[in-house]
């Protein structure tokens, strides 16, 4: 049995929406990561099996390690189709936010979501809330947004109509969100639901080769090119660094995904126990903080990157050149390394 994590009060009131509702949309945040994935095509396929009409809306492109999840071919890129999203979010009955806790995270998408009539529902495991939803099924306690999705299933009494489909969804998000069950994953729940969801069929170990071993020729060579040249550790911060120019992503010819777990290599080196990432997008700088143990890595990219997450897992944007942001990531190791140092 699982614990009652989410109120009772938000189970009821979204069983009586679903009973009321006819067109549903799901929407995720801006570069969509596995969890975002695997709760939105999890929460897909059990609304499919309610017969209700389902659309999926992401705000971009999402990695192709995961095109191979079951319904992604059916999702809609708002940057891409923007009046066909534009019209199922207006035409929706209910709109369900999934891992994401404010209207910025999906940026343009954000105002079409705001104004729209729809009832409108978060499930999310990010702390901080933005108040934009009627019903707010938030838990920072909880390792992924999918294992949320999981709960709802059940505890509105459907575990028994869940799909392989969706199963295979939910374990896909659970999987990447904890980097395959090594970080925020130290509770026997989550091993619980493993079990349950292997008991819809799954092949747990066919899902880790989708997800981790089907990348191409380039992101090795490009792995290989970051572990030789663009890794600096800090030992008397207990941190490393990692970055990566545009031209350089050009050179290895880097498509979306290709860099994904880049920031966890630094912490398998002995006593690093913060990482940090940096790769130059279009006008920003694109931030992804990783750390073991108790360091709030979520604080630190609050302070000096916009950012915010999780204690062991977030990230952020920087504004400004290369050099500027790894300037600001070295000024922010020094102001932390108290915190770094301990029980060292």
């Amino acid at each position: 049995m699982l614990t009652k994590i989410i109120d009772q009060a938000n189970i009821d009131l979204f069983g009586e929406w679903l009973k009321e509702t006819e067109k549903v949309v799901i929407v995720s945040h801006t570069s969509p990561d596995g969890d975002a994935m695997g709760s939105s095509l999890g929460l897909y396929h059990f609304l499919i099996s309610q017969k209700k009409t389902v659309n999926v809306i992401v705000p971009n492109a999402f990695p192709e390690f995961l095109k191979w999840m079951p319904g992604a071919k059916d999702i809609t890129l708002y940057n891409h189709d923007k009046e066909k999203a534009d019209k199922l979010v207006a035409d929706a009955d209910m709109i369900c936010c999934l891992d994401f806790n404010g209207l910025k995270r999906i940026d343009d998408l954000g105002l079409v979501v705001k104004e729209a009539k729809a009832r409108k529902v978060m499930v999310d495991h990010h702390p901080f809330p933005d108040d934009f939803c009627s019903i707010v099924m938030s838990h920072p306690e909880i390792s992924s947004t999918s294992e949320l999705v999981f709960r709802l299933i059940c505890r509105l009494g459907y575990f028994d109509e869940m799909t392989k489909e969706g199963a295979e969804c939910i374990y896909t998000g659970m999987m990447t969100d904890t980097g395959s069950f090594t970080y925020n994953s130290n509770s026997q729940e989550i091993y619980y639901i493993i079990s349950q969801l292997i008991s819809k069929g799954i092949d747990k170990d066919d899902i880790n080769r989708n997800v981790y071993n089907t990348y191409s020729e380039c992101r090795l060579r490009l792995m290989g090119y970051v572990l030789h040249s663009k890794m600096k550790v800090y030992p008397e911060s207990h941190s490393a660094m990692i970055w990566l120019t545009q031209e350089e992503l050009k050179n290895f010819n880097y498509v979306k995904g290709d860099a994904e777990g880049f920031v966890n290599i630094p912490l398998s080196i002995k006593e690093v126990k913060f990482s940090a990432f940096f790769r130059e997008d279009t006008n920003m700088i694109k931030v992804s903080l990783r750390s073991v143990g108790e360091f709030p890595c979520n604080k630190f990219a609050s302070e000096y990157f916009n950012g915010g997450g999780h204690l062991n897992a977030s990230g952020g944007e920087f504004y400004g050149t290369m050099q500027e942001a790894i300037d600001t990531f070295e000024k922010g190791l020094k102001k932390y390394e108290p915190l770094l140092t301990a029980n060292n």
